[in-house]
């Protein structure tokens, strides 16, 4: 059983080929009021540039930073979230995509509210394509009533409109009090403990192209007799407009990754057989801090 409040916390971002963001992304981290104990970017394949400009912020930055990549072989999502939670040396996992910008308080907001037999499902705050191009250009993130974002329509999810703002606001009491299990599940901002994620076997890599990695762990934890506690008023991130590479019809049955979300729903499974086991080996030892990497190169 875990300790009942955690004491390290390993930080993971995905990334694909969007330097841009995810350097956005690493100022919020280096600037958060409890800093994580070390930050993995878990890497689907991205190009050269994207070393490069970790070994720029390294130079700086806080905490220690390591970088997980794998070649680009497709969408394979789950594949390198498992092989950063096979890195991780946290007792507490807080896994966010590389284009959400995170307020100053988003991992200390994680980890007030953890506990035994939980993980934390957080939002995000989509913002506009103007203001993602401002932030983009250099722009100070806003996190207020007033931020410039959409905002999904109960009644028509397909569409976005500028209502509900409270979900901008910042209100640690008010979280506490409306923790609740409901909400989607949502991999761009979740966090768990990391031997409740070794108990299940992480992510299902057999799911490859975009979509379901994070409704089918999701599953499973609750299998496992996790309950999943969504966040409200706390944990907030800004997600950067971007052009989405998912199907026309996400929920679409037949796609592959459905079919193995609803396998594992129908049988209650537990622990998947393709998972992040296959990755313990390679880190007995964590993988290298950029930051030592970037003092040894001048």
């Amino acid at each position: 059983m875990p300790n009942p409040s955690p004491t390290t916390v390993s930080l993971l971002v995905s990334t694909y080929n969007w330097k841009e963001a995810l350097a956005l992304v690493l100022r919020s981290v280096a600037q958060q009021s409890r800093l994580p104990d070390e930050v993995i970017v878990v890497d689907d394949g991205s190009r050269e540039d994207t070393a490069a400009l970790l070994q720029a912020i390294a130079r700086t930055f806080p905490v220690p930073l390591r970088h997980v990549w794998q070649p680009d072989e497709g969408f394979r999502k789950a594949r390198i979230l498992n092989r950063g939670i096979a890195a991780a040396r946290g007792d507490y996992v807080v896994q966010v995509d590389g284009d959400m910008v995170l307020h100053r308080h988003f991992v200390a907001d994680h980890l007030s509210l953890a506990h035994p037999g939980l993980f934390l499902q957080g939002t995000r705050i989509r913002t506009t394509v103007a203001e993602t191009a401002r932030l983009i250009g250099g722009g100070k993130p806003r996190f207020s009533w007033f931020t410039d974002a959409y905002f999904r329509d109960d009644k028509d999810r397909s569409t976005y409109h500028f209502g509900r703002r409270h979900h901008t606001l910042r209100l640690p009491w008010l979280a506490r009090l409306k923790s609740r299990s409901s909400g989607h599940p949502m991999g761009c901002n979740v966090s768990f403990w990391r031997e409740d994620l070794l108990n299940v076997n992480g992510y299902d890599e057999r799911m490859h192209g975009y979509g379901s990695e994070d409704l089918e762990i999701d599953i499973r934890l609750q299998n496992a007799g996790l309950r999943r506690s969504q966040i409200k008023f706390a944990a907030l991130a800004l997600h950067l407009e971007h052009r989405s590479v998912s199907p026309p019809d996400p929920a679409d049955p037949d796609l592959p990754n459905n079919r193995l979300l609803y396998a594992s729903r129908d049988a209650r499974l537990i622990r998947t057989e393709h998972g992040l086991d296959a990755h313990l080996a390679d880190f007995t030892q964590p993988p290298a801090d950029l930051r030592e990497q970037s003092v040894r190169a001048e």
